[in-house]
């Protein structure tokens, strides 16, 4: 029972990091129609921001608080990448095909990372322990404090975001314009603005993610897979579904956890990395009754 919990809480904490990747997926979808492909890009980006600010501030902040300070300044510096890169790249093929914006999501994905690449070297850029505290335990339950702190950031990012798109008024204006563009257009709304902070948003986002991730084993150039198990995430919950996003995230982190625990056990002759392949079977389970995802919209065509 105590390693089930341990396996769960780790999975809570690494889908808590999946939740913000997929989140990040959404807005763009519900905003623009297309998948950004350029999200893992913004998660390793972000990671090298922060490895690199830490030891830069760490002599005058206690380590916790630069590692916040410093995890702050990379979401700023990756939106505002982001923002850039949707102004440069994206505004530019409006009216497109989305497969062709897709595509070249995809292309901005690989520049970007040859460039984090050349930040990072060889080796793995260690952002160590943040918060000075490896594990604590509860009885016999050992926990990582990192996964806590995963889990707590995701629900204080969530508490914002919650309380942006309700209260205020830009967000109001994302929400018209990801319900409809044309309808948001007639009101006012500059659905290029619109655009423009929801790539921001989820570079900020992506950034998150990465240092949080990086808290591990630190910053390498195979991070960037990571990412990769959003996309299951995001099509389990459904693809305009911010809600979906979140319980995405946190199924596929405790499925991926727990096979990983057990499944050596109880199915070795799956192999040793079915853990990874693990979200892409939950998704096709779910697919399998539930073709929008848990939580998507149907799509409906009048013929």
């Amino acid at each position: 029972m105590i390693a089930f919990l341990e396996a769960f809480i780790r999975g809570l904490g690494i889908g808590s990091v999946y939740a913000l990747l997929a989140i990040g997926f959404v807005i763009i979808y519900k905003s623009t129609g297309v998948i950004s492909f350029a999200q893992p890009a913004m998660m390793i980006s972000g990671a090298v921001v922060v490895s690199y600010v830490v030891p830069a501030i760490g002599f005058v902040l206690l380590p916790g608080l630069a590692f916040i300070v410093a995890m702050l300044i990379g979401a700023i510096a990756i939106a505002a990448l982001a923002l850039g890169v949707e102004r440069a790249a994206i505004r530019p093929m409006v009216g497109r095909p989305v497969f062709v914006v897709a595509i070249i999501t995809i292309g901005l994905d690989i520049a970007i990372r040859v460039v984090a690449n050349g930040f990072i070297g060889l080796g793995a850029r260690p952002i160590g322990d943040p918060w000075g505290l490896t594990r604590f335990s509860i009885g016999d339950l050992q926990v990582q404090w990192r996964h806590v702190a995963m889990m707590i950031t995701t629900a204080l990012v969530l508490a914002v975001l919650f309380w942006f798109f309700r209260y205020t008024r830009f967000g109001l204006a994302m929400r018209a314009a990801a319900f409809d563009q044309e309808a948001a257009l007639t009101q006012g709304v500059s659905v290029g603005s619109v655009f423009a902070m929801s790539w921001a948003m989820a570079g900020g986002l992506a950034a998150l993610a990465g240092a949080l991730l990086a808290t591990g084993a630190g910053v390498d150039q195979q991070m960037w897979i990571v990412a990769l198990a959003a996309l299951p995430a995001i099509i389990l919950g459904g693809l305009d579904s911010l809600e979906g996003a979140v319980i995405g995230g946190l199924a596929v982190g405790v499925v991926e956890s727990l096979v990983g625990s057990y499944q050596r056990q109880f199915a070795p002759w799956l192999g040793d990395n079915f853990a990874v392949v693990s979200p892409y079977m939950l998704m096709l389970l779910v697919l399998l009754a539930r073709p929008y995802g848990l939580f998507g919209t149907p799509e409906v065509k009048r013929v």
